[in-house]
């Protein structure tokens, strides 16, 4: 199986729920029965973690947030940084951006990122890239859910934000790589990232570096 063929796999085989804590928004997930070894098995070169599939905490506070906010977004060109499953990106089409790049680099994402904006009603800009290697873009606001759980994706986008200039929302759980001194805390949420597990995520505004 081939990114190109991964979304007739995805429709059929990760069931469509609502989104825990974000009843508006639906979306394909990943089920005991999904059966996702099936994937790797099929494209074992290309296949990575599939955080596409799953719900992280940081991402699920920053839709919220958006949702709750919606002048944080209505208006605005967005870029959702690292989209995983589309649930940031949704919920900032659904405040009433006026654009919204969806970008991911894993082609899987890429596939299930389709599938969930067609399944909200929404339009997104998606777009295949690393952060690694991105221009910056023509956005008015970026937003980061929970892109910060290895030290060397956080230089990264560190080093990103720093170099685009541009307004930047990120949502995190307070991992362990997350760049405090360079943030001013909004607000806060307590999500359910799996199960009854609840985490408390913060609301940042990033700090970019002047010099």
């Amino acid at each position: 199986m081939t990114p190109l063929d991964a979304a007739p796999f995805i429709r059929d085989n990760l069931p469509v729920h609502p989104v825990p804590g974000i009843p508006e928004i639906r979306l394909h997930k990943a089920a005991p029965e999904s059966g996702l070894g099936r994937l790797a098995a099929r494209d074992a070169d290309g296949f990575g973690a599939p955080y596409w599939a799953h719900y992280w905490a940081g991402g699920l506070a920053l839709a919220r947030h958006v949702l709750d906010c919606p002048e944080t977004v209505a208006g605005r060109r967005i870029l959702d940084l690292g989209a995983g499953s589309g649930l940031v990106a949704i919920a900032a089409a659904k405040a009433g951006a006026r654009q919204v790049i969806a970008l991911d680099a894993d082609p899987y994402a890429i596939a299930a990122l389709g599938l969930n904006a067609a399944l909200n009603g929404v339009r997104l800009d998606i777009r295949a890239g690393d952060v690694a290697d991105l221009d910056p873009p023509a956005v008015d606001l970026i937003l980061v859910g929970d892109l910060f759980y290895s030290a060397e994706l956080a230089a990264t986008v560190v080093a990103f934000l720093d170099r685009c200039g541009i307004d930047a929302l990120i949502g995190d759980p307070w991992r362990q790589s997350l760049p405090v001194s360079r943030l001013d805390e909004i607000t806060r949420y307590d999500v359910a990232e799996s199960g009854s597990t609840i985490k408390s995520c913060g609301i940042f505004r990033f700090i970019a570096c002047m010099t």
